[in-house]
């Protein structure tokens, strides 16, 4: 993808753009197209990144504003990226990440083993989750605390997993639980599957096992299915985490515990008052430079108060594929 093309959009534009994203097939040369936040919480300040093969034409160009009413009026950001392996690049660039005891590597930085450490072998891939973003490294050390604090979990879920390196993780630190990982995106499930296949990590249903699903948050029959959750992990973005509070409480049993990451130091406060809300305390939080990584614990009810069924609403945007 040689060519790239940076429109102005709203949030809504976005997701519009991802759930009828049927007409991308029918543009030659087909682009990949990436929605982000350009302002965290603004819905206003969005934008999209067409990535080509070849230079587009102001025809091909024009389909896609067609698509943003908001991305009318400025002209569209079309530049030539230089002609490298970014896949390669990437993979030299990362170093071996070792948090907790576990031990992240691609085939060409694996080194030394520490002693002790459980290795990970995660290559740089079209999936967010290699161990080297805080966040994620921030998640695998707060997973080693818990399982160091004595607790224990049966039934644990990854939403948002990305390359499934969290799911494995929690996986080998309580050989005995089901756990469920889903993403968003279609094909970091695809990378999680290989992923499991060069770590030896098995894929099913069954206790010690992970069972994989394409999921918008926690909107599908695997995860409602197999909901409530001792153990939920969602390592993905400050506005998506708000928005799935009440999803997240839906799925998660009373006293079970809820790993957010993704978040900047800056919008804790904001994240920890939709949990709030929603029965959670603040039970630890681990900082690996501007990445906080809380761990929260849902309150126990009694008495009258019922269970609240899971909705699986969310409005995780596109493009906010899983973990880093």
């Amino acid at each position: 993808m040689n060519w790239l093309v940076t429109l102005p959009c709203t949030r809504a534009e976005a997701e519009a753009l991802h759930e009828d994203d049927e007409w991308l097939a029918l543009l030659e040369p087909m682009p990949t197209v990436v929605a982000e936040e350009v302002e965290a919480f603004n819905d206003l300040a969005w934008q999209v990144k067409a990535y080509f093969a070849e230079e587009p034409d102001q025809q091909l160009i024009a389909a896609i504003q067609a698509r943003l009413p908001s991305a009318a009026g400025p002209l569209p950001i079309t530049e030539k990226l230089p002609d490298e392996d970014w896949l390669v690049m990437s993979q030299q660039s990362l170093v071996p990440v070792h948090a907790g005891r576990f031990y992240v590597h691609t085939s060409t930085n694996k080194g030394v083993i520490p002693e002790g450490a459980t290795p990970f072998l995660i290559e740089a891939s079209r999936a967010f989750g290699t161990g080297g973003h805080e966040t994620t490294s921030g998640c695998l050390a707060m997973l080693d605390r818990m399982k160091r604090a004595g607790r224990r979990h049966d039934h644990i879920a990854d939403i948002g997993t990305g390359t499934g390196l969290l799911a494995f993780a929690a996986r080998h630190l309580w050989q005995r639980a089901y756990v469920t990982a889903s993403d968003i995106d279609p094909v970091s499930v695809e990378v999680t599957m290989g992923n499991a296949a060069d770590n030896g990590v098995p894929l099913g249903l069954s206790i010690g096992e992970v069972a994989l699903c394409a999921a918008t948050g926690t909107d599908h029959v695997l995860i409602q299915q197999r909901a409530p959750y001792d153990l939920v992990i969602a390592n993905i973005l400050a506005g998506p985490l708000i928005e799935l509070a009440p999803s997240f409480a839906a799925v998660t049993g009373d006293g079970g515990s809820l790993i957010l990451a993704g978040l900047l130091d800056t919008q804790v406060d904001g994240v920890l008052r939709a949990y709030r809300a929603e029965g959670f305390r603040l039970h630890m939080r681990h900082d690996t430079g501007d990445w906080p990584c809380l761990w929260l614990i849902k309150r126990r009810r009694y008495r009258w108060q019922r269970p609240i069924r899971a909705d699986g609403r969310t409005s995780q945007p596109p493009g906010d594929f899983g973990t880093w």
